[in-house]
């Protein structure tokens, strides 16, 4: 049985309803370009609105978040990624959602509680400390280290938020030591957010009309620790890609990490509808296109993401449940490589004239943008 449907035959069997994976674009109104999180299509419901399906939900959502572009290639951070998440709408509360995490944690996915280290709120000027996650990690013989800011939750400045308890795994060899903010061997599994307060613009909290739970969890993460290996691109679900972009280009570890999320993402994000552009969510898509781009050529001008064989572009539409026309998306991909190829000889013309043989300034940087479409970055590029 794979891993999500574990998660999910879980919550099932305690009374959650699954719902379907919901797209990375945001609901209508909503000023947020992509998905962030698993709780993200639930705000409405979380502020109060009731649910359709019932008070208890569980499922699998694609996230997609540029906040974390410049971790990308490293062993953990990807562009677009999935979220396991289970939720409580005004039903249960913390020591239920923390013992059924530990409960699936340890004889579900058969982690030794000697490997397992809690973190939770310690309470600050407007809230006191998290004392039923603590009571409840101290009853389960769990250790604990208590933080504040990063045990605090929010999907932004303003909106739903809470305390929350997060569970790490040990990670490395030998005997587990030091804690979570001292030693990263630890890493973060699943978060469990009590969230019952809303944040207003003057910064001061309210509760909400309900106490909700809400729990994310990482299944590329959580499929490289249960795999035992050293990052999320080592493991089974990026086998098609790992297996075949080393036989196309040669990369180093760091480049081909970020190449393969990127192109990864860039499927997706074009499979949920999204078209290259200069604005908004298209733009995020063209950004993921040119860098791959940027670091194809950077040793080898003759690559092209034509080289791409279809195997990946059906096996990433195949496990994200998308019906896009792969040809299409090929075609998508193609097209904007085009575009920038064009763009840079564009650039360099340009660039070539009297005018730009110094070093640039701001009224350069504006003048080429605005008559010529050069945004700053590829300017810089172009002239490095």
């Amino acid at each position: 049985m794979t891993i999500d449907q574990t998660f999910i035959d879980f919550f099932r069997r305690h009374g959650h309803i699954p719902t379907t994976g919901s797209s990375l674009i945001t609901r209508p109104g909503d000023p947020v370009l992509f998905t962030t999180s698993g709780m993200h299509p639930l705000t409405p419901y979380l502020e109060g609105d009731p649910h359709p399906l019932g008070r208890r939900l569980v499922g699998v959502q694609r996230c997609l978040r540029t906040t974390d572009l410049d971790e990308v290639g490293d062993p953990t951070h990807l562009t677009v990624f999935e979220m396991l998440g289970s939720w409580s709408l005004g039903d249960y509360g913390t020591e239920q959602t923390l013992r059924w995490g530990y409960e699936l944690l340890t004889e579900g996915f058969g982690i030794p509680k000697s490997s397992l280290y809690v973190t939770v709120f310690g309470g600050d000027d407007q809230v006191p400390l998290d004392q039923e996650s603590l009571t409840t990690w101290q009853d389960l013989g769990l250790p604990i280290e208590l933080t504040t800011d990063d045990n605090w939750w929010s999907n932004g400045p303003t909106g739903p938020c809470g305390p929350d308890s997060e569970i790490f795994v040990w990670t490395g060899d030998g005997d587990p030591e030091g804690t979570p903010t001292t030693d990263d061997r630890w890493v973060e599994v699943w978060n469990h957010v009590m969230m019952r307060y809303r944040r207003l613009d003057n910064h001061d909290l309210e509760p909400l009309q309900q106490q909700n739970i809400d729990t994310g969890l990482g299944l590329e993460r959580l499929t490289m620790l249960l795999e035992g290996k050293n990052s999320v691109y080592e493991t089974s679900l990026f086998e098609p890609w790992t297996r075949i972009i080393p036989g196309l280009w040669k990369l180093d570890e760091h480049d081909e990490r970020i190449v393969i999320d990127h192109l990864r993402s860039s499927m997706v994000i074009i499979g949920d509808g999204v078209h290259p552009s200069n604005t908004g969510r298209g733009y995020v898509l063209r950004r993921l296109i040119r860098r791959v781009l940027t670091l194809l050529w950077r040793s080898d001008d003759t690559r092209t993401l034509s080289d791409l064989p279809m195997e990946l572009f059906e096996h990433t539409s195949e496990h994200f449940h998308q019906g896009e026309v792969l040809t299409l998306i090929r075609r998508i991909l193609i097209d904007e490589e085009i575009r920038f190829t064009n763009l840079l000889d564009r650039g360099r013309r340009i660039l070539s004239h009297e005018r730009f043989q110094k070093t640039l300034d701001d009224s350069d940087f504006e003048y080429l943008h605005e008559t010529h479409g050069l945004p700053r970055d590829l300017v810089l590029q172009l002239v490095a």
